[in-house]
This record gives structure tokens, sequence and C-alpha cells, in this order.
């Protein structure tokens, strides 16, 4: 026989001088394959239409669902209902601004970020559309591959306890993208240039090393490597401005 669920959905209106924040409490019963963005659009075409919820992708790539589920960052999307209990807690992800109910502006925040990690090919070289394309070695485009696959849904950062506590806190995102020039041989910034991004306590030398955000990354990104690689490769060109000619 099928279950019950129970799903307890954060409501909020900011815009709507009248919203109070609260729980509200709906019950829907589980099919086969049930994932939580199905029963999501299911609540809201019969029971509440007034539920605010974002999707757009339904096959985890775009990261517009991204929720906490049952206390946990992750996507409805790749979420089923087989796999969490009878009872389901729905929250919109901490530390982006919120539109409505489970809907939060993670575009703002990311658009801000890539801004302040100036996130892109850094090169003197003018573009020529005539010119053949270079080819790049195989195991360097794959590794630039693996770390461009993280799609913004903002998982990591509303499980980074250092971002809940410090809104000028880059966190891992930016991090993994760093980390994806440095290893670009067409970005011509040298360690010092990535140091005056995020050698501080905003940006590297800002975390705490607790990994929430790998262990919630919806494309199981390295993200334990890549803060790795940043931390050291800018703790080398923190030793060299504290100790120079010695390090």
């Amino acid at each position: 026989m099928s279950r019950k669920l129970k799903y307890s959905i954060f409501r909020y209106n900011p815009v709507d001088p009248d919203s109070k924040p609260g729980m509200q409490e709906f019950f829907l019963q589980e099919t086969e394959n049930l994932n939580l963005f199905v029963a999501l659009n299911i609540l809201r075409e019969v029971q509440d239409p007034s539920i605010q919820f974002d999707f757009c992708c339904r096959a985890g790539i775009c990261g517009a669902c991204g929720m906490v589920i049952n206390g946990r960052p992750g996507l409805a999307c790749r979420t089923k209902t087989a796999d969490l209990p009878d009872q389901v807690s729905l929250l919109p992800l901490p530390g982006f601004r919120l539109v409505g109910d489970l809907s939060v502006d993670t575009g703002s925040w990311f658009r801000a970020m890539n801004e302040k990690i100036r996130s892109w090919v850094h090169t003197d070289k003018e573009f020529d559309p005539q010119e053949q394309e270079v080819c790049m070695d195989n195991r360097v485009a794959e590794k630039i591959y693996e770390l461009d696959r993280c799609i913004e849904c903002g998982c990591c950062i509303a499980a980074c306890a250092t971002a809940q506590m410090r809104v000028d806190f880059l966190g891992a995102v930016a991090m993994n993208r760093i980390a994806r020039f440095m290893i670009d041989p067409r970005d011509k910034r040298g360690h010092k240039d990535y140091f005056e991004v995020v050698g501080t306590d905003q940006g590297i030398f800002g975390c705490m090393g607790l990994l929430g955000c790998q262990d919630v990354c919806p494309k199981n990104i390295p993200l334990q490597d890549q803060l790795a690689y940043v931390r050291r490769k800018m703790g080398w060109q923190a030793l060299r401005r504290l100790m120079p000619g010695q390090a």
C-alpha cells in the first residue's frame, strides 16, 4: 500500500503585509517513483495554487529547485519521496533573499560573487574569429570540465556555517571557480592576482573546513579537493608576503 505523506511547508510572502512566517501542512498520497518536484506541483495544482517554489529543467541541471529538505539542502527534482520518512519538512535555502515560501533569489548572490572574483578568463590575446581554435590537452580539459559542472544551485552556501554567519564570505562555490581558472592555461593571472581576490578571511582563509558544502553538492563536485588546492596555493603566497626572500 502507498503511504500518505505529510508535508510541512514554510509559507511567507515578504511583500504581503498580512503574511506571517509559519509552516503549513499538506497531505498527499505517495505514488511510484514520486519525487518532491512532482509532489509540489501536484499540491500547487490541486490543493493550493499560491505555493511558491522555483523549477525549470526537472533534471538536476538548472539548480532552481534547491530547498532545505528535512534539514538538508538539496534539489527537489533529485529527491524521491521513497527515500524520505512519512513526514517531510520543506524550508527555503538560508543565506539568500527570500522571494516567497520556498523561492529564494540565488541569482543576485551568484552574480555579485562572480563579479567579485572576476569569474572569466583573463588574457591579453585579442579574439580573432578567423583563427583556428587552439586545442587543449585532454587531461586539463577534463579537470576544467569537472569543476565547470557547478549549477549554482546554492546548496553549498546554505550548508556552510561560515556563510550563514557572515554575508561577506564567498563560499566553496567561489573557491571552486577560482580553482577552475588556476588550472586553465588560457588564464594569464598569477597566484599574486588570485591572492588579491581570495587570499583573505572573506575567501579561502575564512573556511572552517567543515565540508558541509561537499556533503550536499548534488553534482558531487570534489569541493574538498578544490578548497585544499586553493588554500595551499594561497598559503604559500601569504608566506612569501610575510617572509620575502625566505619562502
